[in-house]
């Protein structure tokens, strides 16, 4: 198992925390790496493209290629890719809420994009 990242969207002024789950496909970056740690590093990086306030989903997954993710994962996340919340925060803090455990998730909604900017820890 490993762990999948997707750039959260914020598309919401009114309400700042609100924050959209895209499916790897819509996603303007996405991540795969082998552990949780690891998306920390990712998200630092995130930060300085991206900008110092932003979100992240993430879930773990079979998948050994970025570039080329099974069908059944990409239904799979769109159904239910929003299990762990990553919020990064002013002073270089991670807020990290997880919702495996919960019965209800957030809802959020798959976004299009232009296609996402690939991000992985392994060659």
């Amino acid at each position: 198992m490993r762990w999948l990242m997707s750039l959260g969207e914020r598309t919401r002024p009114d309400v700042p925390r609100y924050a959209e789950c895209p499916a790897p496909g819509q996603a303007r970056a996405l991540a795969l790496v082998d552990d949780f740690g690891q998306l920390l590093f990712v998200l630092r990086e995130w930060r300085q493209v991206y900008g110092e306030e932003l979100t992240a989903w993430a879930g773990q997954v079979q998948a050994d290629d970025i570039s080329t993710l099974p069908a059944e994962l990409i239904a799979a996340w769109e159904w239910e890719g929003d299990v762990i919340r990553l919020d990064t925060e002013r002073g270089g803090y991670v807020r990290v809420s997880d919702y495996r455990d919960m019965p209800e998730r957030p809802s959020v909604n798959a976004r299009a994009g232009t296609g996402p900017q690939l991000w992985t820890t392994t060659p």
